[in-house]
């Protein structure tokens, strides 16, 4: 072998290492370091939430209606939050809705984001207690993740159950879209905080970590993430 094949072995050698080290970057970049979590600086501004306005801590839970370990967090650890820190004061509980798993699995229609905008039509009419009834309905109502249950049908039925809600307006909001810009928009804001996973939950704009420096949605580790924004 001449040394001009040497040398366009050792060009050739040299530019995939090349590529290689930039695919490496390019796979790394923007995620934050082990340990380190999430920042999610979310505009809150008209978003339905639990609590005092002038609490301390905000805690923003991303979640979406048809997710189970959503409900499993809105059954079991919701309340144990609300009475330590919601009532008493401390906490304010935000609800941020990523609408995502009846497009990830593909389903013919996207009944996340449906239950999404009948929650804000809820919202609009009844504010944060309203918002907060329709929720605890929607997740005792919630079907397979796998299956369309959210249908505009079965969501103004849903909606029936919230006291004092006008079901003509409900039903307007909903078969009109008029929420749907809104709920794309809290997407937006969910994707850009690079967040992969319901639940997802913020401490004033931290993601709550466990021990080991992983996501977490357990009462210890939120507990924790809030006492420690309290001081």
């Amino acid at each position: 072998m001449n040394s001009n094949s040497n040398r366009t072995i050792l060009v050739i050698g040299t530019l995939i290492a090349v590529a290689l080290i930039a695919l490496a970057l390019v796979a790394v970049r923007g995620k934050p370091a082990p340990g380190a979590g999430l920042n999610g600086n979310f505009d809150l501004t008209g978003q339905p939430f639990a609590g005092k306005a002038d609490a301390p801590v905000s805690v923003v839970v991303v979640e979406d209606f048809k997710c189970p370990v959503c409900k499993t967090f809105e059954e079991t650890i919701a309340p144990e939050l609300n009475s330590k820190y919601i009532e008493t004061g401390k906490a304010k509980l935000y609800s941020l809705v990523w609408p995502f798993l009846a497009e990830n699995v593909r389903l013919p229609t996207d009944d996340s984001k449906l239950a999404a905008q009948a929650a804000k039509c809820v919202y609009d009419q009844g504010g944060n207690d309203a918002f907060g009834s329709f929720k605890t309905i929607l997740f005792r109502a919630q079907g397979s993740e796998s299956t369309v249950w959210a249908t505009k049908t079965r969501l103004k039925d849903l909606a029936g159950n919230v006291e004092g809600l006008d079901q003509g307006k409900f039903a307007t909001c909903l078969d009109t879209d008029a929420t749907a810009a809104r709920v794309d928009a809290d997407e937006k804001q969910v994707t850009d905080a690079r967040v992969n996973h319901t639940p997802t939950v913020f401490v004033n704009g931290k993601e709550v970590l466990n021990g080991s420096g992983q996501s977490s949605y357990l009462l210890a580790d939120v507990s924790a993430a809030i006492d420690a924004a309290s001081k």
